[in-house]
């Protein structure tokens, strides 16, 4: 069986994070959304709202689910039996950064692949980053996340 982690922030998960999800899913039996849980990156979100969050945006996917860790990438990889992680890559800036990554998780793990895959370029330009300070302005962030996400954000910047 074909598996791979789908590992990030998803401080909040984006359209383009669900995009390249979508891809993966195609390309792979079994996929898991894996939410770092990283207080170093200071969310907005707990780890257990973001995968709250994801849930019921990959409840169109059989092959997903979401689930959190800690600790390093190719050692839950290898735990959960995956043989290969997702990363996407927005823009050429993007891809210094996750070879180098690729690179060392190669290094400590040779048997887990990394796969890089483009999201439509629709959501070339879209982070989590940038979703939440448009929300954090009272800015509209529709477009960007999905209805569930949009109204978490709205909450936690109206607090």
């Amino acid at each position: 069986m074909r598996h791979c982690i789908y590992p990030g922030t998803f401080d909040p998960i984006t359209y383009g994070h669900l995009d390249v999800l979508a891809r993966a899913a195609q390309l792979f039996d079994r996929v898991t959304v894996s939410v770092a849980d990283n207080p170093g990156k200071k969310p907005l979100f707990t780890s257990e709202e973001r995968v709250a969050m994801i849930l019921p945006n990959i409840a169109q996917f059989p092959n997903v689910a979401a689930t959190t860790f800690g600790g390093l990438l190719v050692d839950f990889a290898v735990n959960q039996k995956a043989n290969a992680i997702i990363r996407g890559l927005r823009a050429f800036s993007d891809f210094e950064f996750e070879f180098n990554m690729a690179l060392m998780n190669r290094h400590l793990q040779p048997l887990v692949e990394t796969i890089f895959v483009m999201p439509n370029e629709q959501f070339s330009y879209t982070s989590s980053s940038l979703v939440k300070q448009v929300a954090s302005h009272g800015g509209p962030v529709g477009h960007f996340v999905p209805p569930n996400v949009a109204e978490a954000l709205r909450v936690a910047f109206s607090k």
